[in-house]
């Protein structure tokens, strides 16, 4: 649809929608639900919501209100675990200062939450997922294998130590990424999810005309990857990305699996993926860091692109 006010569609696939309704002020709008990821159903309801959240963040929003969207069996699965996971997601939506205006539940015979989130944002300060440029340092503010480590603890091969990280990660609001960002000047910004850091990054080379070129020395993983990934604790998503971009990812033969897999992995409410000026790059992982976002790294960096590979990880 073309309209004036529509300041960013799906032409993109950005993160959320963007509609202006003032000169100075613009709705963000965005919406995401999935299965459970974990056995606790608060937490899983704390997950759901931190990750349709992140959407506007990425988006350079500050989100405001939500709606609920909820599947639920009507029957085998006592109504408590329902309330359990409303509960998880009220107290993200919370801290975020989110209100939830309500919601709607559909009877299914498979549990599904999530979040229809609208957020505030200028539009001139609105952030995209392309726009990056030759020369840009990508930063990464969380560890990569959300995946991989779920996937393990629903077989009972995760240790507690490496369920409880990947569930502070998934849990952990980008607000403080996002605040970290004001005052820099950001080509292209992004939140890494479904897809993958290979799948976003791509979508951002892509719309951008540039190439990525991630480092495998520096990418944040989650404890427990080298040997969950030797377990063979893949995701189905994973083999569909990889099947999506083949011809467009170039990896290095000397990239260890884990690190390999982990940059395949579909992540739940993962980190922003940010491209900015090189020069300004150290200064803002260290504007990271002391938001307490410990795992912030430049991960790589954007070149010209004549031809060839759209992704390299070496």
């Amino acid at each position: 649809m073309v309209h004036a006010d529509l300041l960013v569609g799906t032409a993109t696939s950005d993160d959320a929608g963007v509609f202006r309704l003032a000169p100075d002020l613009a709705l963000v709008q965005t919406v995401d639900f999935f299965s459970p990821i974990v056995d606790d159903p608060f937490v899983f309801g704390a997950i759901a919501a931190a990750n349709a959240l992140s959407d506007v963040y990425a988006m350079g929003g500050v989100p405001r209100t939500a709606l609920n969207i909820a599947c639920f069996p009507p029957k085998d699965v006592p109504i408590e675990v329902l309330g359990d996971i409303l509960r998880g997601g009220a107290a993200k939506a919370s801290e975020a200062g989110v209100v939830v205006l309500g919601g709607h539940t559909v009877a299914d015979e498979e549990i599904k939450f999530g979040m229809a989130v609208t957020g505030l944002v200028h539009p001139d300060r609105i952030l995209r997922n392309v726009g990056a440029r030759p020369g840009d340092v990508l930063v990464l503010t969380k560890p990569l294998g959300t995946g991989i480590v779920t996937t393990a603890a629903k077989r009972g091969a995760a240790a507690a130590a490496e369920e409880a990280a990947a569930i502070a990660s998934m849990t952990a609001l980008n607000a403080a990424a996002a605040r970290a960002l004001d005052g820099f000047e950001i080509h292209a910004c992004t939140d890494v999810t479904g897809f993958g850091l290979l799948g976003h990054a791509y979508e951002m080379a892509c719309g951008s005309g540039v190439r990525v070129v991630l480092e495998a020395a520096r990418l944040p993983l989650l404890p427990g990857l080298a040997r969950l990934v030797a377990g063979g604790f893949l995701t189905g998503g994973c083999r569909r990305t990889q099947e999506w971009l083949a011809g467009a990812v170039g990896i290095g033969a000397a990239v260890p699996a884990d690190v390999r897999e982990a940059a395949w992995d579909p992540q739940t409410s993962g980190g922003l993926l940010v491209a900015l000026p090189a020069a300004a790059a150290p200064r803002l992982v260290g504007a990271l860091h002391a938001a307490g976002i410990a795992a912030a790294t430049a991960i790589g960096m954007t070149e010209r692109r004549d031809g060839g590979a759209w992704i390299v990880l070496v």
